[in-house]
């Protein structure tokens, strides 16, 4: 008997134990990822595996560059169609998308911009850059015919991701999915992050956004700060102090 009330009790443990992880797992939010300028979903390619290997869904949104409305659509689609809590993270251009996509959906737990631009309602994206000195980038962006924007080739390296490899420069340049440079002028009308609990990454080393107006979206939202020596693709460069601060976020809110 004694034997016997063991197992059943072993057993129960075991099976009490499943339950628990289950509902951990379950109670951890999705997490979406928002690309910025010049990039695509697969920019994310080095933290996605991290978060994944923690439990997290996570899913890249493939925004077309080609409006900040059809970028916030496109955003806004993709978040829509997640069940339960959701934690959205922007880099670059991509802050300004989530910050108009995010914008009325109880879902949405918390924001996370990295290295990005946070608008305020009605203004131009290109607005509060002028407060500040222009970052590198600014001089090597190369429209085309169409209007449409891309880093010079062999500025790319130095401007863009200065702390990757000669050689990932070189691929990254090589694949850059140009913007429409009227992205820069339109602005958003309703702020998530007035109404959703935010985090931001500071990328201290940044050539293509100035460090301080970083900071001063930073400030101006009210997040929780990070700063990160890195380039401007601090999740290519310094994937796990990147991943840390979304878990942070997830964690912070559920």
């Amino acid at each position: 008997m004694k034997t016997l009330a063991f197992v059943a009790l072993s057993i129960a443990s075991v099976f009490l134990l499943s339950v628990a992880s289950a509902v951990g797992d379950s109670a951890k939010p999705t997490i979406v990822l928002v690309h910025g300028a010049f990039a695509d979903g697969s920019s994310w390619q080095k933290i996605i595996p991290i978060l994944q290997g923690d439990g997290y869904t996570v899913i890249a949104v493939q925004n077309p560059l080609t409006s900040l409305p059809d970028d916030i659509a496109t955003t806004k689609r993709v978040i829509d169609a997640q069940k339960g809590p959701v934690v959205v993270v922007g880099h670059s251009y991509g802050g300004a998308v989530i910050t108009e996509a995010a914008a009325g959906n109880p879902h949405i737990k918390a924001l996370v911009y990295v290295a990005a631009f946070a608008p305020e309602a009605g203004e131009p994206l290109s607005a509060p850059g002028a407060k500040f000195a222009p970052p590198p980038l600014s001089s090597a962006l190369v429209p085309d015919a169409a209007g449409f924007l891309y880093v010079d080739r062999t500025k790319f390296h130095d401007v863009f991701c200065k702390d990757l490899s000669a050689a990932d420069a070189r691929v990254m340049a090589a694949t850059q999915k140009p913007v429409n440079g009227a992205v820069f002028g339109a602005s958003v009308a309703n702020p998530a992050w007035k109404t959703i609990r935010s985090w931001y990454i500071v990328s201290s080393q940044d050539q293509a956004i100035n460090p301080n107006l970083e900071r001063f979206y930073a400030k101006r939202i009210g997040a929780t700060t990070t700063e990160i020596k890195a380039s401007h693709v601090p999740f290519l460069s310094h994937p796990r102090e990147v991943t840390k601060v979304i878990e942070e976020a997830s964690r912070a809110t559920q």
